[in-house]
């Protein structure tokens, strides 16, 4: 679903951030071609990946999600509605195997029942969201940006395309007063750095 030059610039991101220690977080990972390719161009076995998704499809979109998000949704003929973002499992894990990942875990379910028990033995170095929605994007930042190593990368797959998630990444700092900024890739990835907080 994501276009060549944003592909490429997510990995460009990985690789400059490969020096941070610490495991590799995904929320949202349909087929599995970003994490796939992430993993690839980290060429790290040692590391872990923690890959979560409900493998089900995309939540309702809510009011706070914008209209446009509504739209895309109840256009279940359009050539960008991918079955609401459903995918099985083995789409991900051949993904993943292709690019040589042996170190990884697949969590199916919700993000409201899988992320509040997600408690590693590591600092997460790369954290990669992609929950579309505002209650899915504040979910795992509740969940998981206390868990990122300072200096850590979190990639924000929606926050130029869907209302809800730049307002909850909005919402999510100003109500936990963090001074993290929010920066764009030359092709257009938004992208923030864990500052020492």
């Amino acid at each position: 679903m994501i276009r060549a030059n944003m592909f490429s610039d997510n990995l460009r991101l990985a690789k400059k951030f490969s020096h941070v220690p610490g495991i590799v977080v995904e929320c949202g990972v349909w087929r599995g071609g970003m994490i796939a390719g992430i993993a690839d161009i980290l060429q790290d076995n040692s590391r872990e990946y923690y890959l979560f998704d409900s493998f089900e499809g995309l939540p309702d979109a809510k009011e706070i999600d914008g209209p446009s998000a509504t739209e895309w949704q109840n256009d279940k003929e359009g050539s960008r509605y991918f079955d609401n973002c459903k995918a099985e499992m083995t789409y991900a894990e051949a993904a993943l195997k292709k690019a040589g990942c042996k170190n990884y875990k697949l969590i199916k379910g919700w993000f409201k029942d899988t992320l509040p028990t997600f408690n590693p033995a590591k600092s997460i170095a790369i954290l990669r969201l992609d929950g579309d929605w505002y209650e899915s994007t504040m979910e795992c930042l509740v969940a998981l940006y206390p868990k990122v190593q300072a200096g850590g990368l979190i990639l924000i797959d929606d926050y130029y395309t869907w209302d809800g998630c730049a307002k909850a990444i909005h919402d999510y700092f100003s109500k936990n007063s963090l001074s993290a900024r929010i920066y764009q890739s030359k092709e257009g990835v938004c992208y923030i750095v864990k500052p020492n907080e």
